[in-house]
């Protein structure tokens, strides 16, 4: 298996033609759709090390991760974004539809360990901050590259992957220190840019659905494979190492509004489908989603279709970052 470079920090021309200049001017907004769990004691890192895909012991206090918690057959159940807040404090950013139910199972293997798992979302609401605007904002203070943290008027700004240039970032901190002076930014615009990152969040439609690999998670950087024992470890470490990945996440487009967890087919096999929509957002009549796609369907003739085998054309789109090619 070849490897792909690093994971570029922003999308590739092709995609970035159809970036609305409204995206660059970009705001803040207040993320309603995601949630804040915090994991507090001595014992907190070794706890997640026990838990996640990633290494968060690699993480310097300025850095952020991205990380997978997946079951015992190695599906994602949710995604987040990780990072340290304190010594002894970790911030885990998830999708909120699943917040409750990870939260809970994740209380379950705490046992003796001296690590106080919480919701943190009301105390510490997250923002969504982007374009030229969040750039001004933030000033200085906006780390350098995706993934860095940075603390702010008692907040913290964990900078994402820029799509097109156009730099994201998650904002927590107490609803007194809450972004302010920034234009209010659309949801339909924060998911958009979202989308194109080509970095999934799995929500509570897609739970359960993936194996890492299916969405590209170890490619932007969510999996180490050098890293201590998770739940799922070995289907995971086995179909990166010992199989032949057939399905990956790829960007499609259409007119038709797409959401998570809906189906995709394709005319070459049109009585099953070919794939699962993981991540999707709607914008000036326009849909764009992150697929979850048998890599047969994006190179045999034919087109794709959403729902149905006759259902509304999709098309595909450009990936910011190179998919691994599995060598024959």
């Amino acid at each position: 298996m070849t490897v792909a470079a690093s994971p570029p920090s922003e999308t590739s021309p092709a995609a970035a033609a159809a970036l609305p200049a409204s995206l660059r001017t970009g705001g803040a907004l207040p993320l309603a759709d995601w949630g804040l769990i915090r994991a507090r004691g001595a014992d907190a890192l070794s706890f997640l090390q026990g838990q996640l895909t990633n290494d968060l012991a690699l993480a310097g206090a300025d850095q952020a991760r991205l990380a997978g918690y997946c079951s015992a057959k190695g599906r994602l159940m949710a995604s987040f974004v990780a990072w340290r807040a304190a010594p002894d404090e970790w911030l885990l950013a998830c999708s909120a539809d699943l917040l409750a139910p990870t939260l809970k199972r994740l209380s379950m293997f705490v046992l003796r360990a001296k690590c106080q798992l919480s919701n943190a979302s009301a105390e510490l609401p997250l923002w969504g901050l982007a374009g030229d605007a969040a750039s001004a904002w933030l000033g200085n203070a906006l780390p350098p590259q995706a993934w860095g943290v940075a603390a702010m008027a008692d907040g913290q700004a964990v900078r994402l992957p820029d799509v097109d240039g156009v730099p994201r970032c998650l904002w927590a901190g107490p609803a007194v220190s809450a972004p302010t002076g920034l234009a209010p930014s659309s949801a339909d615009a924060w998911r958009w840019l979202e989308v194109q990152s080509g970095v999934v969040r799995i929500v509570a439609a897609t739970a359960e659905a993936f194996v890492p690999q299916m969405v590209n998670f170890e490619i932007v950087g969510g999996v180490n494979f050098k890293k201590g024992c998770y739940p799922g470890q070995e289907v995971v470490a086995r179909s990166q190492y010992r199989g032949t990945l057939k399905r990956r996440g790829a960007l499609l487009a259409g007119s038709a509004e797409m959401q998570p967890g809906q189906e995709v087919f394709h005319d070459a096999d049109p009585g099953q489908p070919a794939g699962l929509v993981a991540l999707s957002a709607s914008l000036g009549g326009q849909s764009l989603a992150f697929v979850e796609l048998k890599l047969a369907a994006l190179t045999a003739e034919g087109a794709l279709h959403l729902g149905a085998a006759d259902g509304p054309l999709l098309q595909p789109q450009a990936l910011p970052y190179p998919l691994l090619q599995d060598e024959s």
